[in-house]
Protein backbone atom coordinates (compact mmCIF):
# COMPACT_ATOMS: atom_id res chain seq x y z
CA UNK A 1 0.00 0.00 0.00
CA UNK A 2 1.08 3.38 -0.82
CA UNK A 3 -0.40 6.60 0.39
CA UNK A 4 0.69 9.69 -1.04
CA UNK A 5 -0.43 14.00 0.74
CA UNK A 6 1.56 16.87 1.52
CA UNK A 7 2.86 18.59 3.87
CA UNK A 8 0.03 20.80 5.60
CA UNK A 9 -2.85 21.32 3.66
CA UNK A 10 -2.16 22.72 0.32
CA UNK A 11 -6.11 22.78 -0.71
CA UNK A 12 -9.37 23.56 1.12
CA UNK A 13 -10.16 20.66 3.59
CA UNK A 14 -12.95 19.23 1.87
CA UNK A 15 -11.56 19.31 -1.59
CA UNK A 16 -8.02 17.61 0.21
CA UNK A 17 -9.64 15.00 2.02
CA UNK A 18 -11.25 14.17 -1.54
CA UNK A 19 -7.72 14.02 -3.74
CA UNK A 20 -5.66 12.72 -0.85
CA UNK A 21 -4.86 9.59 1.41
CA UNK A 22 -2.96 11.22 4.16
CA UNK A 23 -1.54 14.56 5.40
CA UNK A 24 1.13 15.83 7.38
CA UNK A 25 -0.04 18.35 9.83
CA UNK A 26 2.43 20.80 9.87
CA UNK A 27 1.11 23.48 11.91
CA UNK A 28 1.26 21.36 15.27
CA UNK A 29 5.36 21.84 15.00
CA UNK A 30 4.44 26.49 14.96
CA UNK A 31 1.49 26.66 17.51
CA UNK A 32 0.03 24.43 20.06
CA UNK A 33 -3.68 24.01 18.11
CA UNK A 34 -7.19 24.35 19.92
CA UNK A 35 -8.36 20.82 20.61
CA UNK A 36 -11.87 21.83 18.58
CA UNK A 37 -9.62 22.32 15.71
CA UNK A 38 -8.24 18.99 15.87
CA UNK A 39 -11.75 17.65 16.46
CA UNK A 40 -12.92 19.11 13.56
CA UNK A 41 -10.63 17.70 11.40
CA UNK A 42 -11.10 14.82 12.36
CA UNK A 43 -14.57 14.86 11.64
CA UNK A 44 -13.67 15.93 8.36
CA UNK A 45 -11.81 13.06 7.20
CA UNK A 46 -13.01 9.83 5.65
CA UNK A 47 -12.53 6.78 7.92
CA UNK A 48 -9.29 5.54 6.40
CA UNK A 49 -7.41 9.03 6.31
CA UNK A 50 -4.38 8.88 8.16
CA UNK A 51 -2.83 11.71 9.94
CA UNK A 52 0.96 12.45 11.23
CA UNK A 53 1.47 15.22 12.85
CA UNK A 54 4.73 16.88 13.19
CA UNK A 55 5.80 17.28 16.78
CA UNK A 56 5.88 20.74 18.36
CA UNK A 57 9.30 22.49 17.56
CA UNK A 58 9.77 22.56 22.03
CA UNK A 59 10.70 19.24 21.43
CA UNK A 60 13.55 19.99 19.15
CA UNK A 61 14.12 23.30 17.92
CA UNK A 62 15.87 25.47 20.55
CA UNK A 63 15.15 28.99 21.28
CA UNK A 64 17.43 30.88 19.03
CA UNK A 65 15.69 29.14 15.91
CA UNK A 66 13.88 31.52 13.73
CA UNK A 67 10.70 28.83 13.73
CA UNK A 68 10.17 30.48 16.97
CA UNK A 69 8.63 33.67 15.16
CA UNK A 70 5.63 31.96 14.56
CA UNK A 71 4.41 30.41 17.56
CA UNK A 72 2.35 31.63 20.03
CA UNK A 73 4.19 30.13 22.44
CA UNK A 74 7.56 31.71 24.42
CA UNK A 75 10.31 29.24 24.40
CA UNK A 76 12.33 29.23 27.50
CA UNK A 77 16.42 28.34 27.37
CA UNK A 78 15.56 24.68 27.69
CA UNK A 79 13.63 23.54 25.00
CA UNK A 80 14.63 21.68 21.60
CA UNK A 81 17.29 18.81 20.66
CA UNK A 82 15.71 16.51 22.69
CA UNK A 83 17.12 17.29 25.74
CA UNK A 84 15.31 15.55 28.54
CA UNK A 85 14.09 18.88 30.08
CA UNK A 86 11.26 19.41 32.04
CA UNK A 87 10.28 21.88 29.07
CA UNK A 88 10.96 19.31 26.36
CA UNK A 89 9.25 16.60 27.84
CA UNK A 90 6.22 18.64 28.32
CA UNK A 91 5.78 20.03 24.92
CA UNK A 92 5.85 16.06 24.20
CA UNK A 93 3.13 15.41 26.19
CA UNK A 94 1.14 18.81 24.33
CA UNK A 95 2.13 16.70 21.53
CA UNK A 96 0.53 13.20 22.62
CA UNK A 97 -1.89 14.89 22.99
CA UNK A 98 -3.13 16.28 20.05
CA UNK A 99 -2.17 13.44 18.05
CA UNK A 100 -4.82 11.57 20.19
CA UNK A 101 -7.28 13.71 19.66
CA UNK A 102 -6.74 14.03 15.79
CA UNK A 103 -6.11 10.21 15.49
CA UNK A 104 -2.88 10.59 14.11
CA UNK A 105 -0.78 7.38 13.36
CA UNK A 106 2.31 9.03 13.15
CA UNK A 107 4.50 11.67 14.90
CA UNK A 108 7.18 13.37 12.85
CA UNK A 109 10.03 14.61 14.98
CA UNK A 110 11.95 16.67 12.48
CA UNK A 111 15.46 18.02 13.50
CA UNK A 112 17.13 20.70 12.78
CA UNK A 113 21.09 20.96 11.94
CA UNK A 114 22.09 22.22 14.99
CA UNK A 115 21.35 18.63 15.94
CA UNK A 116 24.71 17.15 15.46
CA UNK A 117 25.93 13.71 14.99
CA UNK A 118 27.43 13.99 18.28
CA UNK A 119 28.23 11.56 21.56
CA UNK A 120 25.89 14.39 23.10
CA UNK A 121 22.59 14.25 20.69
CA UNK A 122 22.98 10.71 21.00
CA UNK A 123 23.00 10.72 25.36
CA UNK A 124 20.27 12.96 24.71
CA UNK A 125 18.30 10.94 22.82
CA UNK A 126 18.58 8.31 24.35
CA UNK A 127 17.11 10.21 27.58
CA UNK A 128 14.17 11.26 25.97
CA UNK A 129 12.94 7.91 24.77
CA UNK A 130 13.53 6.34 27.91
CA UNK A 131 11.40 9.01 29.44
CA UNK A 132 8.63 9.72 27.24
CA UNK A 133 5.12 8.09 26.62
CA UNK A 134 5.04 6.72 22.63
CA UNK A 135 1.68 6.13 23.13
CA UNK A 136 0.29 3.88 20.13
CA UNK A 137 1.85 6.55 17.65
CA UNK A 138 4.57 5.26 15.56
CA UNK A 139 7.39 7.77 15.02
CA UNK A 140 9.77 9.36 12.19
CA UNK A 141 12.84 10.99 12.37
CA UNK A 142 14.28 13.22 10.17
CA UNK A 143 17.80 13.69 10.85
CA UNK A 144 19.75 16.14 8.72
CA UNK A 145 23.51 16.35 7.83
CA UNK A 146 23.88 13.59 9.57
CA UNK A 147 25.78 10.33 7.86
CA UNK A 148 24.34 7.40 6.86
CA UNK A 149 26.14 5.52 9.43
CA UNK A 150 25.08 7.69 12.11
CA UNK A 151 21.24 7.58 10.56
CA UNK A 152 21.28 4.25 10.94
CA UNK A 153 22.70 3.52 14.43
CA UNK A 154 20.28 6.18 15.47
CA UNK A 155 16.91 5.08 13.82
CA UNK A 156 17.48 1.37 15.15
CA UNK A 157 19.03 1.98 18.51
CA UNK A 158 15.46 4.21 19.33
CA UNK A 159 13.27 2.07 16.85
CA UNK A 160 12.24 4.89 15.09
CA UNK A 161 11.66 5.74 11.42
CA UNK A 162 13.78 6.98 9.19
CA UNK A 163 12.37 9.51 6.98
CA UNK A 164 14.22 10.22 4.31
CA UNK A 165 13.87 11.49 0.25
CA UNK A 166 13.76 8.96 -2.17
CA UNK A 167 15.47 10.79 -4.59
CA UNK A 168 18.44 10.86 -2.31
CA UNK A 169 19.03 7.54 -0.17
CA UNK A 170 17.37 4.61 0.46
CA UNK A 171 15.46 4.62 4.13
CA UNK A 172 18.05 2.33 6.67
CA UNK A 173 15.36 1.71 9.54
CA UNK A 174 14.78 -2.25 9.85
CA UNK A 175 10.35 -1.36 10.29
CA UNK A 176 8.16 -2.31 6.90
CA UNK A 177 6.52 0.76 7.11
CA UNK A 178 7.96 3.55 4.82
CA UNK A 179 8.02 7.36 5.30
CA UNK A 180 9.15 10.20 2.63
CA UNK A 181 9.66 13.38 2.31
CA UNK A 182 9.97 15.55 -0.38
CA UNK A 183 11.51 19.36 -0.44
CA UNK A 184 12.61 20.33 -3.91
CA UNK A 185 15.99 19.80 -5.22
CA UNK A 186 19.41 20.31 -3.44
CA UNK A 187 22.15 22.68 -4.02
CA UNK A 188 25.51 22.64 -2.21
CA UNK A 189 23.71 20.56 0.88
CA UNK A 190 20.84 23.22 0.37
CA UNK A 191 17.04 22.83 0.22
CA UNK A 192 15.66 24.41 -2.48
CA UNK A 193 12.15 24.39 -1.71
CA UNK A 194 10.79 26.57 -5.09
CA UNK A 195 10.69 23.53 -7.23
CA UNK A 196 8.32 21.31 -9.46
CA UNK A 197 9.46 18.16 -9.95
CA UNK A 198 9.68 16.80 -13.83
CA UNK A 199 7.62 13.66 -15.19
CA UNK A 200 11.15 12.09 -15.32
CA UNK A 201 11.91 12.51 -11.57
CA UNK A 202 8.66 11.66 -10.45
CA UNK A 203 9.14 8.56 -12.64
CA UNK A 204 12.00 8.17 -11.14
CA UNK A 205 10.38 8.61 -7.49
CA UNK A 206 8.00 6.34 -8.16
CA UNK A 207 10.38 3.34 -9.53
CA UNK A 208 11.97 3.98 -5.97
CA UNK A 209 9.03 3.98 -3.72
CA UNK A 210 7.83 0.55 -4.97
CA UNK A 211 11.35 -1.17 -5.34
CA UNK A 212 11.63 -0.24 -1.85
CA UNK A 213 8.23 -1.01 -0.18
CA UNK A 214 8.10 -3.52 2.05
CA UNK A 215 4.25 -3.17 3.63
CA UNK A 216 3.61 0.08 3.34
CA UNK A 217 4.70 3.81 2.07
CA UNK A 218 3.71 7.36 2.70
CA UNK A 219 5.07 9.97 0.61
CA UNK A 220 4.21 13.58 1.55
CA UNK A 221 5.36 16.24 -0.82
CA UNK A 222 6.61 19.67 0.45
CA UNK A 223 8.07 21.40 -2.30
CA UNK A 224 6.15 25.12 -3.56
CA UNK A 225 4.53 22.96 -6.22
CA UNK A 226 3.51 20.39 -3.60
CA UNK A 227 -0.42 19.89 -4.21
CA UNK A 228 0.01 19.49 -7.86
CA UNK A 229 3.13 17.41 -8.01
CA UNK A 230 1.65 14.90 -5.04
CA UNK A 231 -1.78 14.70 -7.19
CA UNK A 232 0.37 13.86 -10.19
CA UNK A 233 2.63 11.34 -8.23
CA UNK A 234 -0.70 10.04 -7.53
CA UNK A 235 -1.90 9.55 -10.40
CA UNK A 236 1.30 7.66 -11.86
CA UNK A 237 1.22 5.29 -8.51
CA UNK A 238 -2.28 4.18 -9.12
CA UNK A 239 -1.96 3.89 -12.83
CA UNK A 240 0.59 1.29 -12.23
CA UNK A 241 -1.51 -0.65 -9.46
CA UNK A 242 -4.58 -0.83 -12.51
CA UNK A 243 -1.94 -1.86 -14.94
CA UNK A 244 -0.82 -4.95 -12.77
CA UNK A 245 -4.37 -5.97 -11.52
Amino acid sequence: MIKVGTCGFCEARSRYFRDFDAVEVQQTFYRILQEKTLERWKKEAPEDFTFSIKAFQGVTHPANSPTWRRSNVKPGKDVGLLKPTSEVLHFWRVTLKEAEILGARFILIQLPKSFKESEESFANAEKFFEMIDRGEFEIAVELRGWSEKGIKEFVREFDVIDVTDPLVRIPLHEGRTNYYRLHGRYENGRIIYSHAYSDEELEKLRERVLGWNREESFVFFNNSNMCSDAKRFKGMIEGKVRKDL
